[in-house]
Parts: structure tokens; sequence; C-alpha cells
């Protein structure tokens, strides 16, 4: 996911329009797609009967991948990826507004302590960073858990392989409808950064489904918070950005926070069913 992001940021250094890496983005995860089915059962296995929660999947994650590479493009790296973190904070805000999931003290407290870290590593008053950027990131994690909450949903029903197809399927029309506007002639270079960006990302999400199909989030999320060490490392070597110190106190608040909401959960699967009138306070 790390290098993803970063070709994105090098391929808008190159006048490569954000519809193009979007397209390129799909276009390019389709050998990916089909090899992955061909080695899972065929095509006959990708049948859903939910295309209407597909579509829905679709058009928000789109919005959500938009944002995202955006981000990457106006804020420094290591930021962009450190603003994304905050994913499982807005996660738990949609999961008890739309889900109406009881949610205690406990993970309110790590909300509440993300955006603390948040604060605290974009200084507003300081101007360190552009505003419009700082608000990109922010309405991309929010997009993000809005997207984490309808794969929840889609899971229940289908496996990893048919939710990627279907994104991947669904999203090239109207992006290549959009590439009529946006599309343009490139050099060898630029081509080869889009390739990369597309079959980087193709194998990044099945990646990131297998590995939640195979362990619990618990152990899951520790490894993508490992992805601030990758952009950091790769934004130094490209541009010689290296993070504020601001970014290293307030990216550690939003990773303890998003690591104690993950082991909130892991301890919520693990707890027996009881009947009781009293919720459970987490």
């Amino acid at each position: 996911m790390a290098i993803m992001f970063v070709t994105v940021r090098l391929a808008a250094e190159r006048g490569v329009h954000l519809v193009e890496s979007l397209f390129y983005r799909q276009l390019f995860a389709v050998p990916v797609v089909l090899g992955w089915i061909a080695m899972t059962g065929g095509l006959r296995t990708m049948r859903t009967d939910r295309i209407s929660t597909h579509i829905s999947r679709t058009v928000i994650g789109l919005s959500a991948m938009a944002l995202n590479f955006l981000s990457y493009i106006l804020l420094p790296p290591a930021e962009a990826t450190t603003i994304g973190f905050t994913m499982p904070i807005f996660g738990v805000v949609l999961s008890a507004l739309i889900l109406k999931e009881e949610t205690g003290p406990h993970r309110w407290a790590a909300v509440m302590a993300g955006f603390v870290g948040v604060l605290v590593m974009v200084r507003p008053d300081a101007g360190h960073f552009p505003l419009s950027g700082v608000s990109v990131a922010f309405i991309a994690a929010f997009m993000t858990a809005g997207v984490s909450l309808l794969l929840r949903e889609l899971s229940r029903t289908e496996h990893a392989g048919v939710i990627v197809f279907w994104f991947t399927l669904l999203s090239l029309p109207p992006l290549g409808i959009a590439m009529l506007f946006f599309g343009q002639l490139h050099d060898l270079h630029t081509w080869l950064l889009l390739a990369l960006l597309g079959t980087v990302g193709g194998i990044a999400q099945f990646c990131l489904t297998s590995a939640l199909r195979w362990a619990p989030v618990s152990t899951v999320l520790p490894m993508d918070y490992s992805s601030i060490i990758w952009t950091t490392l790769l934004g130094w070597m490209i541009w010689g950005i290296w993070p504020l110190a601001t970014t290293w106190v307030g990216a550690a608040l939003i990773v303890a926070s998003g690591l104690y909401i993950a082991w909130r959960e892991h301890m919520r699967a693990r707890r027996p069913v009881v009947t009781s009138a009293v919720p459970p306070q987490d």
C-alpha cells in the first residue's frame, strides 16, 4: 500500500490526472484479479445475488480511493498515512451511529485520544500543512470507514475474491467514461509508474482481504500500521522529506488509539454471550 500511494504522488508530479491514476489503478489490477480467480475456482464462483450492495461499495470505495490518492498528492507521505490511521476511530463512530452498536467509555476514550493525536500532529495554528490537504485526508479516512462497514456486511455472504472482482469490474465503466475527458498520452517512464500503481494496488488489496480472512483484526491491524515506516522511508529517499517531531507524537497517539480499539473488538468477540439487561461497557 505504501508503494501504491507513493507512486500516485510520483505520477501526479509527471502530470498524471487523478482520474487517470484511478483508472489505471483498476485497469492494471485486472490481471491480478483474473489470476486470483483462475487459482480459486474460476468465474462461476464470482456469481452474486447482492449486486446492489456491490454497486454501493463501488461508489463509496471509488470516492474514498480518489480522496486517499489526493491526500498523498497534497500532503507529505508520512502525514497522509498518519491521518489515514484515523479510519478505525471513525469506524467506531459510524458503528455507534449507523449500526447502533453498544460503545462504552473505553472505546470513546480511545476515539478522543486519537483525535488529540491528530491535533498534535497537524498543529492548525502553526500552518505546517495545507488545510485543504488535511481536510481531504480526514474525509478520505471517514469514507474508508464507511467502506469497512459495507465490507463487513458483504463478507457475511461473499468471500474476498467476489468482493474484489465486482469492485474492479463495476468501477471500470464510469472511470472509462471519465477518461474520455481526462486521458492523456505519457512517456515510457510514466506508463511504467501507472503499471506499477495498478499491479501493486491489486496485490495489496488481495493481501489485505486475505489477511483479514486468515487472522483476526487485532492481529492484522498492527501490521497495517507499519506502513508509516515504509512511507516515511520512501518519502525520505525520494523527496528528502522527514516528518516533524509533532508528527511522531501525534502518530503514536493515533496508532495507540487504533490498536486499543482493535484489542477491545477482539475481547468483545471472545466474550461469551450472556443474556442480561446491562449492555457491555467497552
